[in-house]
């Protein structure tokens, strides 16, 4: 019998969290908005619904047997009541204590029955805090005891260990609370899933006859090769007596068994057809049963997945107190604006945008609003104005986050990128005010001076903007001075289907996923260009570096590249602006996948996201391509370069003298590449001494052409650092330079180079003579 009262009761606390969930949440944001319009019209509505939930509270909890939940309950009603019947006012120092109190409840329902029942002292504390703000508004005193700090949710290990002792306060854990894990779904629905899996029915019935079918086939086939096997020594016997009778047309036996044998194989063609039709009717009742099966899990999956969502609203309720806390912390006043919060998006979307809404919540406060007296003296309201706003457009959810501070300064987000070597100085001065601001998403990027616990470590925005393009979506940002600044991002209301593109790449099976590629195309090999020492082709006439997806995965190459007419395959990948062509061996097709996540400790593999099950049973990685694009412009440049070409070329290659170019100037170093080329020498580019140096240790070459004057490294630089290297100290260096005084010239010898050719008096005879002479004539 105490078994089944255990049982029962354990049934009981899991409806009473997901209703206690539903009145915690009802009485703090009751008291939210009665602390903004204390003696407004609806205050007296609202104080009416705050009473009522704690009253159902108390006697839901009396029914489990929580006492300190009743206990806290009791004492909230005495003061919910004495605001109903205006014999206390409503004020900031008593909200604060009426919201520390439903922390201490929310935190109750986050632990089991035991942990809170052991929790008597902080009951008690905060007991003895309400009955003292009810004593002290009866004597006059208009300002309540203060209250004791309390976390939420508290653990059990936090609980103060004496009357009125806490710990420190901390802002409220952005979460879904207890009912996080339950779902509401109404009647019409259940209802709708139902009668799909009861249909369902249909194809398992199918399914089976199918299976009777090909079970008679089976067998049909199988008597068809007994009687082979039977007919097998007849047949050699035919054979055998037939050429006898070629020789002797006397002799009949012969004929007369061809005969028999003529008629068996007449009998046979007509059980073979009958097979044959048997098997077609089976094929075409087969398709149909796919495409009906496949109709019905469509539906029901789209049904079920109705049943995921959930109200925008059951996310955003968490921000009035947060923004409220926030603020109050920083001495700001602000205005939170909620619209569409009644648009429904999948649960699992919604728990996975918390923390990136949070953020922008939390940058919007810190960086945005500014203090009141100086919002005054721009002309502005003294309180700021948070906007968070949700609109539908189909199968798409756009959520703003807005605020009107002092937006962005694009002249800070350029300086600091350009200070982590994001852009160049050239770039810094060449992209735009929206250009500039876009560059906030990078990781590192921060205008902010200083370092705290809520912000300044240039990491956010940069996570959040990962995490939103992983859930299939897209982020971006307007800002103006003084005006302030908006995201806007867009999200699917539901988890896609995920569909891939199955590649074959060095004897492996890939899945990328169809929200990556952009598209799919055949490169020929003069197509390719060199932009930066990188292959490189034209789509959408914007330039896009090229990959062998072996080479950035590791894996041997097997195919060269298809100089025929159609090309060689490959796929365009894009994660936000970056985009890159990935050589592949094959390209198989689109298709939809089942996608597994990989275990510990295999959950984060660089380039895998998970794997997933074919149709015929072979597990294949499915590739994760923010990662690849990552590890594509890491490699080294002469890395990614195009260098495997068709058996010819490379014996050519072989017999060609190889130089390297190092030149920051695009102008003179296609000039010079040109210039090689055309006398036949292997060329390859690098921009700087410090490329140029990476270059040399990643390919073998025959000589150094560079120039002088280069950011990073210069040409002097360079040209000391080879000869410093042992496996270098040979090779020749020729330096080209507008340096042309003799400092400059006794330098450039000092440092060890072999040759120094000024650019005024610039002859490519010069040039190549020189070479020449260094590493002889291309054969």
């Amino acid at each position: 019998m105490t078994s089944k009262n255990d049982e029962l009761l354990k049934k009981l606390l899991a409806t009473f969290r997901v209703e206690a969930d539903g009145h915690v949440h009802a009485m703090a944001s009751g008291l939210l908005a009665l602390e903004k319009k204390p003696v407004d019209e609806k205050s007296i509505a609202i104080v009416e619904t705050i009473f009522r939930a704690a009253h159902s509270l108390k006697g839901a909890a009396r029914a489990v047997n929580l006492t300190p939940i009743e206990a806290l309950c009791q004492s909230l009603e005495n003061v919910f009541s004495a605001l109903k019947d205006k014999r206390l006012a409503i004020s900031s120092p008593l909200v604060d204590l009426l919201l520390q109190t439903t922390d201490a409840l929310g935190g109750f329902l986050s632990v089991d029955a035991g942990a809170a029942g052991a929790n008597k002292p902080l009951v008690a504390a905060l007991v003895g805090q309400l009955d003292a703000t009810m004593t002290s508004s009866f004597s006059g005193s208009a300002t309540p005891t203060p209250a004791p700090q309390i976390a939420r949710p508290p653990k059990p290990g936090d609980w103060p260990t004496e009357p009125g002792a806490g710990v420190a306060r901390q802002m409220p854990r952005p979460a879904f609370g207890p009912a996080s894990a339950t779902v509401r779904v109404s009647a019409e629905k259940l209802d709708r899933v139902m009668h799909q899996v009861e249909e369902l029915l249909l194809p398992r019935l199918a399914a089976g006859q199918r299976v009777k079918e090909l079970s008679d086939a089976t067998a049909t086939l199988e008597a068809w090769k007994r009687r082979r096997l039977q007919i097998q020594p007849a047949l050699r016997l035919v054979d055998r007596e037939f050429k006898r009778a070629l020789k002797d047309s006397s002799k009949l036996p012969a004929e007369l068994r061809l005969r028999q044998l003529l008629k068996y194989l007449d009998a046979e063609q007509i059980q073979m057809k009958m097979l044959e039709d048997q098997l077609a009717r089976l094929q075409h009742a087969a398709g149909q049963d796919q495409r009906m099966l496949a109709s019905m899990t469509d539906s029901l999956r789209q049904d079920v997945k109705e049943m995921q969502l959930l109200p925008l609203s059951s996310l955003l309720d968490i921000f009035p107190r947060f923004c409220r806390d926030l603020a109050r912390e920083q001495g700001k006043d602000l205005e939170l604006m909620i619209r569409g919060s009644e648009i429904e998006i999948d649960r699992h979307i919604l728990e996975e945008m918390k923390d990136p809404l949070i953020h922008l919540v939390r940058n919007c406060i810190d960086h945005g609003i500014e203090q009141s007296a100086v919002r005054l003296r721009k002309g502005k309201p003294s309180y700021g104005t948070l906007t968070l706003a949700c609109s539908q457009t189909e199968n798409t959810a756009e959520v703003l986050v807005a605020d009107d501070g002092t937006g962005i300064d694009a002249a800070q987000v350029k300086a600091a990128a350009f200070k982590l070597g994001i852009v160049s100085a050239q770039e810094v001065e060449q992209i735009g005010e929206p250009e500039a601001v876009a560059l906030a998403f990078q990781s590192g990027v921060t205008t902010s001076p200083i370092i705290t616990d809520i912000s300044g470590r240039g990491l956010g925005l940069a996570i959040v903007r990962e995490k939103v393009e992983s859930l299939g979506g897209r982020i971006t940002v307007k800002s103006s001075p003084d005006m302030g600044t908006s995201f806007h991002i867009l999200l699917p209301l539901t988890q896609a289907n995920f569909r891939g593109v199955l590649v074959h790449a060095g004897k492996q099976l890939f899945v990328i996923p169809s929200t990556n590629v952009e598209r799919v195309v055949r490169i020929v090999n003069k197509e390719i260009r060199t932009v930066e020492n990188r292959p490189t082709i034209l789509v959408d006439e914007q330039p896009v570096s090229l990959a062998w997806l072996t080479d950035v995965l590791e894996l041997p190459r097997h195919v060269p590249l298809n100089e025929a007419a159609n090309g060689t395959p490959a796929v365009v990948l894009g994660s936000g602006p970056a985009r890159i062509a990935f050589f592949v061996d094959e390209i198989l097709g689109e298709q939809e996948v089942l996608v597994k996540a990989l275990a510990r400790p295999l959950n984060r593999v660089r380039n895998v996201a998970g794997a997933s099950v074919l149709g015929t049973g072979q597990v294949v990685p499915v590739l994760n391509v923010p990662d690849l694009l990552k590890s594509a412009v890491k490699r080294p440049a002469i890395a990614l370069a195009f260098t495997h070409q068709l058996s010819a070329q490379e014996t050519e290659k072989k017999r060609k003298p190889s130089v390297l170019v190092v030149e920051d100037s695009i102008t003179s170093r296609v000039l010079l590449k040109n210039i090689l080329e055309s006398a036949g020498y292997r060329v390859s580019t690098a921009v700087d001494g410090v490329d140029g140096y990476t270059t040399l240790k990643t390919s073998a070459f025959d000589l150094v052409v560079s120039d002088v004057e280069m950011p990073r490294m210069d040409g002097f630089g360079l040209t000391a650092k080879i000869r410093a290297d042992k496996q270098f100290s040979a090779l020749p260096v020729v330096l080209v330079t507008a340096l042309e005084s003799r400092e400059h010239r006794e330098r450039g010898i000092d440092v060890g180079a072999n040759a120094y050719i000024v650019k005024s008096s610039f002859d490519q005879s010069n040039l190549l003579e020189v070479i020449q002479r260094l590493i002889g004539t291309p054969s």
